[in-house]
């Protein structure tokens, strides 16, 4: 799958003039690309699409226009791009009281292993997390976590072929059985394997 290269990026003055468009355009397809698993956790698959708007607000945000500003966003938003054998998504944990947010994070420690993907009757495939860094210290996890989902041959051929795409997590103080996907985030999530 294609990288988000400079070239490829707007200038700051050209993203003004579409960034209304792009918004609404990212946000309808960020729609198909969202999962929630019970009421604490939800996924953000990412693509090219999501990265390339992350990285054009970022530059836009600190109004960045030198190249190594530039290439700094590049290197922390591309290796969240599939590279058409996995999915990789943004997980977030949401609670919105502060200490009961504090109170579960440090009883949901190492959820970020436990969370995984099954493609028809394949094995499921758990998350390979924050290979950027450590995002988990000894008293809590982390309220947002990047995961990456690597596939085998056989379940890409699945998923390409239209077959049910399930999630779970399996951690004992946030367990949630497998739920098959909506056919919309299905058929989003085939698009990003080769």
């Amino acid at each position: 799958m294609p990288q988000i290269t400079r070239d490829s990026l707007l200038t700051l003055e050209g993203y003004a003039k579409v960034r209304a468009q792009m918004r609404a355009e990212v946000m309808a397809h960020k729609k198909n690309r969202l999962v929630e698993l019970g009421e604490h956790v939800a996924l953000m698959f990412e693509d090219e699409q999501t990265m390339r708007y992350q990285i054009q607000e970022m530059l836009r945000a600190e109004r960045t226009f030198e190249d190594a500003g530039i290439q700094d966003e590049l290197d922390a938003y591309n290796p969240l791009v599939p590279d058409g054998t996995n999915w990789k998504a943004t997980m977030m944990i949401q609670y919105s009281d502060p200490e009961e947010r504090r109170v579960a994070l440090g009883r949901l420690k190492g959820i970020e292993l436990r969370v995984w993907m099954q493609v028809a009757d394949g094995p499921r495939v758990y998350a390979i997390a924050d290979e950027d860094l450590e995002r988990e210290t000894e008293e809590k996890t982390s309220s947002v976590h990047f995961l990456r989902f690597e596939l085998d041959p056989a379940s890409i051929a699945a998923a390409k072929g239209g077959s049910a795409i399930r999630m779970g997590i399996d951690l004992p103080a946030y367990t949630i059985e497998a739920t098959t996907l909506p056919e919309n985030v299905r058929a989003a999530l085939a698009l990003d394997l080769a």
